[in-house]
């Protein structure tokens, strides 16, 4: 990654990973990722906004010696995880006068994980500014987007909003601002779902914090910058608000065609009546691109057999993963086959306690689907129907 200038006296100095392909163990990656660095050349002094991954910690380093960096007066952590602090150690041997700005429960954390000294540390409280004599850091504390730890930084002089984990993307480009805007609405979008879905509210209320704020520039943690900034902040406020779309997202198995059958059947009937559906076979599927269907669907219907005892592990991780990532949707139905019995709805409803969406009563059948199963169906479909109209 090249250094470049986001506005004067402020470079660009972290690392593109084009090539990873997986973030978290769990997260697929189509386009990569960034670690965005950014060093502070203030007219008293300076500043590094957060470091990178301990795996581009060199990259980080050549960046800085070619800008002559000679010193860093402030290392500020705006979250922990390794992604984001990871190369922070190696930082503290290279500036051994730098000071660490961050949160409380910052301070612990990099204890915890990194095992850095908490006399390095300066608490910074909510609001707190702190100059660099031509530029000046204004903090926001923003516990649970997406830990607690969290806080955003914001460049008064500048109007640029150093925004952490908020409004970012897994996004490798060499762009410094984005300029594909449909394809980091997409990019975004799965971002948020995968990561910020779960602190809907909290977002909320921050989003409402920040529109005080006169921001030109969002500068994310991953992915380009953004300008101008109004784009994505209203994409925000859609996706965590509590608005849903008329759309069903069926993810299925189907290990002997039944399940598929049921499914295309449900579909059929959804379609002819006007309301959207999206269909996802998870032998195959990406769960990001189901995730960020949940950022908008009314309802979900899972197509699910039973092996052995429960649901089909496929199934079963899926339901994890909603009830992980809390979407807004309204309806949860649970469609299926079972060879001679088992406990998949039941086990179902418990991977997904914490969904607070209404249960639609299971169409589960023996076999393969006659026509009490067809009417079953015709029944469940009628009341998505029904429910979908009143919204």
């Amino acid at each position: 990654m090249a250094i470049l200038e986001l506005v004067p006296d402020v470079y660009s100095v972290g690392s593109i990973d084009w090539n990873r392909t997986l973030f978290d163990a769990f997260i697929g990656l189509s386009k990569g990722t960034s670690y965005n660095s950014h060093f502070i050349h203030g007219s008293e002094k300076t500043a590094l906004i957060n470091a990178v991954d301990p795996e581009k910690e060199e990259e980080l380093i050549t960046h800085l010696i070619k800008l002559k960096v000679s010193h860093i007066d402030y290392l500020i952590a705006l979250h922990t995880e390794q992604d984001h602090a990871g190369s922070i150690p190696m930082l503290l041997e290279l500036f051994p006068a730098a000071t660490i700005i961050c949160t409380q429960s910052a301070k612990e954390l990099l204890f915890h994980h990194l095992g850095v000294d908490p006399e390095r540390c300066k608490v910074i409280a909510d609001g707190e500014q702190l100059s660099l004599g031509n530029k000046t850091l204004e903090f926001m504390a923003t516990p649970w987007v997406h830990w607690p730890d969290t806080m955003l930084a914001y460049c008064i002089e500048d109007k640029t909003l150093f925004s952490c984990d908020l409004f970012g993307s897994h996004y490798a480009t060499s762009d410094l601002f984005l300029t594909d805007f449909a394809e980091g609405e997409v990019l975004a979008k799965r971002y948020f779902a995968e990561i910020m879905m779960p602190f809907r509210a909290s977002i909320l209320e921050y989003l409402d914090r920040l529109a005080a704020k006169e921001i030109e520039i969002i500068a994310p943690s991953h992915g380009p910058c953004i300008k101008p900034a109004s784009h994505i902040v209203s994409l925000y406020r859609t996706w965590a608000s509590d608005e849903t779309e008329n759309l069903v997202v069926i993810p299925y198995v189907s290990m002997h065609g039944s399940v598929k059958r049921m499914v295309y059947y449900l579909s059929d009937i959804l379609i002819e009546h006007g309301i959207s559906v999206q269909m996802y076979d998870l032998t195959t599927a990406d769960t990001g691109d189901i995730a960020a269907s949940l950022v908008d669907a009314r309802t979900l219907v899972l197509g699910v057999p039973t092996m052995l005892f429960g649901p089909h592990p496929l199934a079963a991780s899926l339901a994890f993963v909603a009830n992980m990532i809390r979407p807004k949707t309204k309806y949860l139905g649970v469609i299926g086959s079972y060879g001679w019995g088992g406990r998949t709805a039941e086990i179902l409803g418990e991977l997904t306690a914490t969904m607070q969406a209404e249960r639609l009563d299971p169409v589960l059948i023996q076999g393969a689907p006659d026509e009490q199963a067809y009417d079953a169906l015709d029944a469940l479909a009628h009341v998505i129907i029904t429910k979908h109209r009143e919204n």
